[in-house]
């Protein structure tokens, strides 16, 4: 004969085991992203201020070993710097930190002159009153990072104020690109920090946006423009400046 009040409690027995299931499935999952999350912000840290040099390999097994996790949040991780331009999968499979060729320099500064004064005018023309209120206080964010003397929250606040700029432009097409070739451009940002600060003969950093964000919010699109440019153009002085000083064969900019 057949039990049937035996029924109930074997639903409620595999209910519970698929609840159980899901419960560890969640937990799991929740310490994959974790984990994930944290090996991006660590490598990205190393990668950004020179710890990882340029064209150094990363492989899955030995980053698992050195975080005490999986590969799939190593992976995870790896997937997130590739698509931010800081890591780069050779056509054999290979993986590295993103080589920068000194060569390639004046195409990049090319790339982002452009692309800054397109976002920077946009922002001029189309800003609102909060837009503004997001670009300053993102500009006393940064000067804070400054009075810091972190170089790589400079570098980080700096990225924030031009992508609280680029937000303002109110064109999602230019925002992602943007923010690639400003990720891509922190490394540099970090050495140009380091000669800026520690060089006696470099001009010292202050309020560097601040004329941009006067003109932004004056809407005087023209001079936002050819201030973004002269902004870009300073970089790329400073940075040369740096390299000059500084550069020896031991340094790997591939």
């Amino acid at each position: 004969m057949i039990n049937l009040n035996a029924r109930p409690s074997f639903r409620a027995y595999d209910d519970g085991g698929e609840h159980m299931s899901k419960a560890t499935a969640e937990t799991e999952a929740g310490v994959r992203r974790h984990g994930g999350r944290y090996i991006y912000e660590e490598l990205r840290k190393q990668i950004l201020t020179l710890q990882l040099k340029p064209g150094a390999p990363l492989d899955e097994v030995s980053l698992a070993a050195q975080f005490g996790l999986s590969r799939s949040p190593v992976r995870d991780a790896l997937a997130r710097l590739i698509s931010e331009g800081l890591v780069t999968i050779l056509p054999n499979r290979t993986t590295l930190v993103t080589p920068f060729e000194i060569e390639e320099f004046p195409k990049y500064i090319s790339a982002l002159d452009l692309i800054q004064r397109a976002v920077t005018r946009l922002a001029a023309l189309y800003r609102t009153e909060a837009d503004l209120a997001r670009i300053r206080k993102a500009d006393d964010t940064y000067m804070k990072a400054i009075d810091s003397g972190d170089f790589n929250a400079m570098s980080e606040t700096n990225k924030g104020l031009h992508m609280a700029i680029a937000h303002a432009a109110n064109n999602p097409y230019f925002i992602g690109y943007y923010e690639r070739l400003l990720g891509e451009g922190q490394r540099l940002l970090h050495l140009h920090f380091d000669y800026t600060v520690t060089s006696p003969a470099a001009t010292k950093l202050g309020r560097d946006h601040a004329d941009i964000i006067d003109a932004i919010a004056r809407q005087d699109a023209d001079a936002a423009e050819k201030l973004a440019h002269e902004h870009t153009m300073l970089f790329q002085k400073r940075f040369l400046d740096y390299m000059r000083q500084n550069m020896t064969e031991s340094m790997a900019l591939m």
